[in-house]
């Protein structure tokens, strides 16, 4: 019997604060398509077919230092070849306090939880997965991978929590869910050093170390 296909969707602005949040800044510098693998079991046998991250800017407000980071580390996973990078963007969210009135302006992040969303339920449509890992804690992808179940019951939906994130909706709905362990990050990382197809040499940030 051949390994069953795998496809894994990561959201990385739920993975990278639940790093934060865990204090593991030393795994910044992960490579996602080692952690993809890293996820897969090895009975029964499945074979990695393509990795999706999404991801949103760094909000201007956290300064220059913070978005040349980002790019720095969003250039070098652009040199992996079986991972697609989705861009998601942030949006100004009315907020009112309740007691008050008082309403302000708060930035939220949107479209990385669409994006996975249409991606998963798309490539399920194309068959292009037996199972799907998902990586991320937004109980908003629930429904998405309830479609997949009703639609589609041979193929299987995996959930991967990130450090200090966990949704019950998407564990009670998703076939399998656990959390990633500090070991699969430690063994998931870039090299200090990439070199891009333009021959040149993107650096660890010095405070992800």
């Amino acid at each position: 019997m051949p390994p069953k296909r795998a496809v894994v969707y990561i959201d990385g602005f739920n993975l990278f604060h639940g790093l934060k949040d865990k204090g593991w800044k030393r795994y910044y510098w992960l490579d996602p398509c080692m952690l993809a693998c890293n996820l897969l079991p090895a009975n029964p046998a499945m074979l990695l077919d393509q990795v999706h991250y999404f991801t949103a800017p760094v909000l201007q407000g956290r300064g220059k230092d913070a978005a040349r980071r980002q790019q720095i580390y969003l250039d070098a996973l652009a040199t992996l070849p079986q991972l697609t990078i989705h861009h998601g963007k942030w949006v100004n969210k009315t907020i009112q306090c309740r007691q008050c009135g008082a309403a302000w302006k708060s930035p939220e992040e949107k479209m990385s939880d669409v994006n996975i969303a249409v991606q998963l339920v798309v490539d399920a449509y194309e068959n292009s997965f037996d199972t799907a890992f998902l990586v991320s804690a937004d109980s908003d992808l629930t429904g998405p991978i309830q479609t997949v179940r009703e639609r589609f019951p041979d193929k299987e939906v995996r959930v991967a929590f990130p450090p200090k994130r966990r949704s019950w909706d998407l564990a009670n709905t998703a076939h399998v869910q656990f959390p990633i362990g500090e070991k699969k990050f430690r063994s998931s990382q870039l090299p200090t050093q990439v070199t891009n197809a333009h021959g040149h040499v993107l650096q660890r940030p010095v405070t992800w170390h």
